[in-house]
């Protein structure tokens, strides 16, 4: 017969645990909930292409629908956009509770396995400044949900592995599996949790056997090793993580493994100073002073072994550090090898097992001290507590936005050449293209022939109006990287801007929509060009009506199309009802309004067209042509011609007479 139960302690009190780990995260993080998109948000955040439940099929179906092929974390980031659209307080926030969740969840596992200090664990993971990287960039959701449903299906699993040989056995491996499934799903690296399940296991119980730790454990093996090739074939093929910035020997990344691991450890034991990049190592200059650092790791390993017998523990901690870091070590290329073989992100799952193994013995410690010094070590704690999530507040402040990220990135980095173009992008956004420019050339500086840093000068050049330097730059963009279809497209438009080079501008526009269809700017440009081709008016609105379809909330769209259609007197229904669309999404355009009006005028509704004339005027009334459009539609309409001729004096005040304003006030006049 069961014994009597007894309401739980204030301590013991999951809620009051929940609720103290979800208000420090909450508290630690609060200067990242107002920030803007950093980076590579973008490439995250839902964009309008696949905002549809196409787009959703897209998610999963298109290995080149998103920017890694992670379908359940974009199929998240999907369902967010739903909730909160495009405020990016959304997407922090939701970082933020799944970052405290993960901590959570954290501490009831170390609840069941009984390690001490479980509560400590999950504070200490929750205010960790290596972990501001992943719970105070948008982008890497992928870290923070991956690891819910990494830490989700290892509570199940152990509940399975407690329960073998009941009925709810079953139920509670099925539950472990999809959730494992789910995790790969969100971001790959989670395919080290069966090694890690295996880890426990044997630390709890001293050895493992095949038949009931490993075989169940058989098929998630096997998916772990699938997911994994499928993201190293996707990083390689779709990513660009090959060629000679990945080119390493075998002997040249194990050393890199050893060196990255304790650099790991060092800034999970002191986490200072911290960047979004840290330098780049050169392997092949620094590999040969690398081999006492894998030499003392495979030291500590063969002492924590040695020493097992008295405690398992160390051992079991190092070996779900290192082996959970295992993917991030050196030995797949990933694309951001490319600027930093290190990044903090990489270790926010592999963190658990350090914390975890330092927040028991601690408590350890402190339960063996003398009654009177117990509070001295929690209150001792508690300081260190304080001062982590001190330091992870102000780390936190530097995911404000771009440039913020970009500054604090490069006071520890000067020579990062990504910061450099990132933050040259984002002067160049805020109307300074001279900052931007400066960036620029540092960027090359630090890393000569970096083709997107020239497309960028060329950008910057051409807001100058130095239409030769900005085609230069474009062309070398091209140059260095020929399937770079910004670069293309770039040029395009400062060809088109040329007089006599609209047919290398199309060949241009036609390259950059062939590497990327679903470019629509391109499309748009392309088409744009098209139609001032005689004879292309079909190309032109094929280009528009495909770019209409990947983008329907492009107001910019709708009105070239409408332009389009508007060139042929049978199409004016389809060009009227352009630019109503593309007025829905943008009312203020005096421009739509305009060719609206000149639509609608010409099809024999000028009421209609004087309704839109004058409501261009009034958002332009220095767009002076309106005024001719408008007096021309007002000879239509009943008493219309004295507000005709008080249009066509109002433009003679600011431009010169014209053939039209002679014919204008003829027909006022009466005369034919």
């Amino acid at each position: 017969m069961e014994g009597p139960r007894t309401s739980p302690t204030p301590r013991d009190n999951p809620w009051l645990t929940a609720s103290a780990i979800l208000g420090v995260s909450l508290v630690v993080y609060w200067p990242a909930l107002g920030g803007a998109r950093v980076w590579d948000d973008d490439a995250h955040i839902t964009r309008p292409g696949l905002q549809s439940l196409g787009g959703l099929w897209r998610i999963w179906t298109d290995f080149h629908a998103t920017q890694q092929y992670y379908p359940l974390l974009h199929s998240a980031f999907w369902l967010e956009h739903i909730a909160w659209g495009d405020a990016t307080v959304g997407y922090h926030l939701a970082n933020v509770l799944l970052h405290a969740l993960c901590a959570f969840l954290l501490v009831l596992i170390l609840q069941r396995l009984g390690v001490p200090g479980a509560r400590l664990a999950g504070i200490l993971f929750a205010v960790h400044p290596v972990c501001v990287e992943s719970v105070a960039w948008i982008s890497e959701q992928k870290n923070t949900l991956s690891l819910a449903f990494y830490l989700l299906s290892a509570m199940a699993y152990l509940r399975f592995d407690r329960e073998r040989g009941t009925a709810h056995a079953a139920r509670a491996y099925g539950l472990a599996t999809a959730l494992f499934v789910m995790a790969l799903l969100t971001k790959s690296v989670t395919a080290t949790l069966p090694g890690a399940l295996l880890v426990v296991l044997w630390w709890e119980r001293g050895a493992l056997s095949w038949r009931r730790d490993a075989a169940p454990l058989v098929p998630w093996f096997a998916a772990a090793a699938a997911s994994g090739l499928l993201t190293s074939w996707v990083e390689r093929t779709i990513g660009g993580a090959q060629g000679a910035a990945f080119d390493l020997t075998l002997v040249e990344r194990c050393l890199l493994a050893g060196r990255a691991l304790w650099f790991y450890l060092g800034k999970l034991l002191w986490p200072s100073p911290l960047a979004l990049i840290y330098p780049r190592w050169d392997v092949r200059a620094q590999a040969g002073g690398w081999a006492p650092y894998l030499a003392a790791a495979l030291a500590l390993t063969v002492v924590l072994w040695l020493v097992r017998r008295r405690s398992r523990g160390p051992l079991a901690a190092w070996l779900l550090f290192a082996g959970t870091l295992f993917p991030a070590l050196g030995f797949f290329n990933v694309y951001p090898f490319l600027f930093s073989y290190v990044a903090d992100h990489f270790q926010y799952q592999a963190t658990l097992g350090i914390i975890a193994a330092a927040s028991a013995g601690l408590a350890i410690l402190i339960g063996r001290a003398a009654p009177g010094l117990q509070a001295l070590g929690w209150a001792l704690a508690a300081s260190g507590v304080a001062v982590l999530a001190l330091v992870a507040n102000a780390q936190s402040g530097t995911f404000l936005d771009a440039r913020t990220l970009f500054q604090a990135t490069l006071a520890e980095n000067p020579d990062c050449w990504m910061a450099r173009d990132g933050l040259g992008v984002w002067y160049r956004d805020h109307g300074d293209p001279g900052k931007a420019v400066t960036q620029f050339q540092e960027a090359l500086r630090s890393r000569p022939g970096y083709p997107q840093a020239h497309n960028n000068l060329g950008l910057c050049y051409g807001d100058r109006g130095e239409a030769d330097r900005a085609i230069a730059e474009f062309r070398e963009a091209i140059r260095l990287k020929p399937d770079l279809a910004e670069a293309h497209n770039n040029l395009g438009a400062a060809l088109a801007a040329r007089p006599g080079r609209s047919a290398e501008a199309i060949a241009e526009f036609r390259e950059a929509v062939r590497l990327q269809p679903e470019f629509v700017a391109a499309r748009n440009n392309l088409g744009t060009a098209f139609l001032k081709e005689p004879g292309h008016l079909g190309e032109a609105i094929a280009q528009y009506e495909e770019a209409v379809r990947l983008r329907p909330d492009l107001p910019e769209s709708h009105a070239n199309l409408g332009d389009a259609y508007s060139e042929s007197r049978d199409r004016l229904n389809d060009a009227i009802a352009e630019y109503g669309e593309a007025l829905r999404l943008n009312p203020g355009s005096a421009e739509v309004r305009n060719n609206l009006g000149l639509a609608l005028n010409a099809q024999g509704r000028p009421e209609e067209a004087v309704e839109q004339y004058k409501e261009a005027i009034r958002l332009m009334p220095g767009f002076a042509e309106i005024r001719l459009n408008l007096a021309i539609a007002l000879l239509g309409v009943p008493d219309g011609r004295n507000e005709a001729f008080r249009q066509v004096e109002a433009y003679l005040q600011v431009r010169p007479p014209n053939d039209t304003t002679r014919q204008i006030l003829a027909q006022i006049q009466g005369n034919p």
